[in-house]
């Protein structure tokens, strides 16, 4: 088979337009091509006149493949390999205990139990059937579960997220991800799509699903369980302490993943005292800024905004500063909401959501600032996590409930009416109108002011009056990072570091990776 890549079709195409424009690509007759599935798509929006989705297709031909392959450059037509991902059997009957079951964890799970081998998952949170009860609570009744919640529960972070796949590493197990999202309920365009996402309603059942096939695979689930400590012997791994609905365990095992999520903070302190070797991190902090839909359409679209065929327009930006910082969007949702990722009392935070159809009258983004070590104001490792804490009771105090501090655009910028007017927040339990000056820390509030207006000039219409921040987005990623050696264990043999909240990764996909990378360790040197 070959590859074609750079096929440019309108966006009122139809699937019978596909092998017109593949043989005219190629320079042969339609009747030349055998099959042909897409392998990419994307779009291409830079000329607001000549919008054009791009695919890339693998083809079989009649013809003789050489000879057509012998007339184009590499880039344009080559030959197709599909590299399957092949699992490795292992030969010792081995129990691995996993700490979290997001990304992290599942794939490496799933990795383990395709080897043959059984791990326990152990959960701090509720399985999603009751943590979705446990947020809608929440966010209608402002009670927190401190274990089980936006961000601790079956599916990690990610499970109430956009559900967005893309992401900046190149690794070939990416494709094990996408395909085994794909075999458990996910739409199987995210095998092709160049920014796939699953969206939050549909992602839910994919975990479902993931769990019951490592379930039926001799894998075990222990939820609402907190993983408090472990021992150890000669350095080496000998069990894990859980708590598990007020009774203290123990459970042998000489493997433990730490898929813990980047905001484990009570689990970060107990690998602290317990030695391990743990280093700051830079991350980011800033706000959400929500606008119409309609708006960000028409900024991307042009007069085409209206467009029935043109996917519901998404951003990605950033603006460099003088003061050397860099303000950027981040986990863009567009069709969505903003939702409140609180895990401990008296704090609030912020995060971004959207169902696969993205169908919310609201676009929303977080808009950071990076934030570097010698932001914290300490050397203690993990001084990033009290920089955090400290916004967020900074926020809750001045709301005095878990509504979260607001601000339009207007007034942050232009000292102009802090009122809501056509973008109504989406936050629940619900916003409070204020000076985000008085949450966030003045130098990250300066930097926003003027990278907000250096993005507007790239985005004209981002700072439009209407548009609505919402403060604080303090858990863009992992404050720390647990060292790994070779082996990708920490400086304890048997305790793997892994995913986001070790440093490791930064969304939905990378997470898996790592997952996967975690357990090919493991199963080697099983």
């Amino acid at each position: 088979m070959i590859k074609v890549n750079n096929v440019r079709l309108n966006p009122d195409y139809t699937d019978s337009d596909f092998k017109i424009a593949i043989s005219k690509k190629l320079k042969i007759k339609p009747e030349d091509i055998k099959t042909f599935s897409i392998l990419k798509k994307s779009l291409d929006a830079r000329k607001k006149n000549d919008i054009k989705f791009i695919f890339s297709f693998k083809v079989n031909l009649k013809t003789n493949e050489n000879k057509v392959l012998k007339r184009f450059e590499q880039n344009e037509v080559s030959l197709y390999i599909d590299e399957k991902y092949l699992f490795k059997k292992s030969q010792i009957a081995t129990k691995p205990l996993i700490v979290g079951s997001g990304p992290a964890g599942l794939f490496c799970a799933y990795v383990l139990i395709k080897s043959g081998l059984r791990p326990i998952i152990v959960e701090r949170g509720e399985r999603i059937e009751d943590r979705v009860k446990s947020v809608e609570n929440f966010f209608k009744n402002g009670i927190l579960s401190e274990e089980s919640n936006i961000q601790f529960g079956e599916g990690g972070a990610g499970t109430f997220s956009d559900g967005k796949l893309n992401t900046g590493i190149s690794d070939k197990r990416i494709k094990l991800v996408l395909e085994t999202f794909v075999e458990f309920g996910a739409p199987k365009e995210i095998l092709y799509e160049q920014k796939p996402h699953i969206g939050t309603d549909i992602l839910r059942k994919v975990i479902i699903n993931m769990r019951k096939f490592i379930i039926d695979n001799g894998g075990e689930f222990l939820f609402s369980t907190k993983f408090i400590d472990f021992t150890a012997e000669n350095n080496k791994i000998k069990s894990a302490i859980v708590n598990q609905n007020n009774e203290i365990r123990e459970i042998k095992c000489d493997s433990i993943i730490l898929a813990i999520g980047h905001s484990a903070r009570d689990t970060f302190y107990m690998l602290y005292d317990k030695k391990l070797k743990i280093e700051q991190k830079p991350f980011a902090v800033g706000v959400r800024i929500e606008h119409k839909q309609e708006l960000i359409n028409k900024i991307q679209y042009g007069e085409n905004f209206n467009n029935k065929h043109l996917p519901v327009a998404d951003y990605k930006t950033f603006a460099h500063l003088n003061n050397g910082r860099t303000v950027y969007s981040f986990c863009m949702c567009p069709g969505g909401y903003v939702v409140a990722a609180a895990s401990e009392n008296g704090m609030i935070a912020t995060n971004g959501m959207s169902n696969y159809l993205r169908d919310s009258e609201n676009a929303n983004s977080a808009v950071l600032v990076n934030i570097t070590p010698e932001d914290f104001g300490s050397t203690h490792p993990l001084a990033g996590i009290e920089f955090q804490r400290n916004i967020e009771k900074n926020a809750y105090n001045i709301s005095k409930s878990y509504k979260a501090p607001a601000q339009t655009v207007d007034s942050f910028l232009f000292n102009g009416e802090n009122k809501i007017k056509s973008v109504k927040p989406t936050y629940r339990p619900d916003v409070v109108l204020t000076d985000l000056n008085k949450v966030l820390p003045e130098f990250i509030c300066n930097s926003l002011k003027e990278g907000l207006l250096l993005i507007n000039e790239k985005l004209n219409g981002f700072t439009c009056k209407d548009a609505l921040l919402i403060a604080p987005e303090t858990r863009s990623s992992s404050p720390v990072k647990i060292n790994r050696n070779e082996f990708f264990c920490a400086n304890i043999d048997g305790l793997y570091p892994c995913g986001e909240g070790a440093g490791y990764a930064g969304g939905i996909t990378s997470a898996a990776v790592d997952g996967i990378k975690v357990a090919e360790k493991i199963i080697e040197r099983s």
